[in-house]
């Protein structure tokens, strides 16, 4: 863990675009485009817990401290690209309260495994995944259509799955309290709840729909894997680490969709608007 951790280090520094602040005139991006910066810091905030766990229990050791380090780039890039948003009055508290709980995370993210340092890592990871959801809702709240609602639900959905992969890790590194079986159950009804409103909610488009079979097909793979944990089957944690990165895959290409129609959605109304001023 000693070379894990001095790799994790120097690889989670701040980079450049982080640390310029932002002017005045900044624009602020589009408003799906923000959602989803939004949501992928949130997916993020679940995701690198579970890459810390992999890499401390010997999963995929390596590859795991690689995709922190890579993570926690496109953390910062999303948090800088977002930049925009934080010089809003009605938005700047929440983003700056993100920022400070990353620099935080970071520095967690670095710590050798250990009971302690996983109590550490768990929590800040909970409070940064509040606290980017706070950020994603207040985006939302600047949107004027229901497609954008869809988006930032399927952008939770990619948070969910990691959620789940990291409280099955946290059952293997020795946490099998009822409390923890019940958080895993949950998340686990919650993800199948939201899949099924996505799916038939109105404003999904057919192609939508379609990158939703594929999702589909990838939760039963994955559902398998963290249910044997609670049946008392085979434990097998390298599967659930490697299907929670192939469902975080595929859950992209929905939000990539779901964004796409909720920008022409967005498109639609303003030319309507501008045909009934005229």
């Amino acid at each position: 863990m000693k070379l894990i951790s001095l790799l994790l280090a120097a690889a989670l520094t701040f980079s450049p675009a982080f640390a310029v602040p932002a002017t005045s005139g900044e624009q602020v991006v589009a408003i799906e485009q923000g959602i989803t910066l939004a949501g992928r810091l949130r997916l993020q905030s679940q995701r690198l817990a579970k890459l810390w766990l992999q890499a401390g229990l010997g999963i995929q050791r390596d590859v795991a401290a690689v995709q922190i380090a890579r993570a926690g780039t496109q953390f910062e890039g999303a948090l800088a690209d977002l930049r925009g948003y934080g010089s809003k009055p009605a938005i700047q508290r929440d983003y700056l309260r993100v920022q400070e709980l990353w620099q935080e995370y970071r520095n967690a993210l670095a710590l050798p495994f250990s009971d302690a340092n996983l109590k550490v890592v768990s929590y800040l990871a909970d409070d940064l995944m509040l606290a980017t959801g706070r950020l994603a809702m207040k985006i939302e709240g600047e949107a004027e259509n229901g497609s954008s609602r869809l988006l930032d639900l399927s952008l939770r959905q990619n948070m969910l799955a990691q959620r789940l992969a990291k409280l099955y890790l946290q059952a293997q590194a020795g946490d099998r309290s009822y409390s923890r079986l019940v958080d895993i159950d949950q998340a686990r009804k919650e993800f199948a709840t939201a899949l099924r409103e996505l799916g038939t909610a109105q404003e999904t488009t057919p192609a939508s729909r379609e990158a939703l079979e594929l999702a589909n097909v990838q939760w039963v793979f994955f559902d398998q894997a963290i249910s044997g944990l609670q049946k008392g089957g085979d434990s097998k944690p390298q599967h659930v680490a490697t299907t929670s990165e192939r469902i975080m895959e595929v859950l992209d290409a929905v939000s990539l969709q779901i964004a796409a129609d909720a920008r022409n959605a967005r498109l639609l109304a303003s030319q309507g608007s501008a045909v009934r001023r005229n």
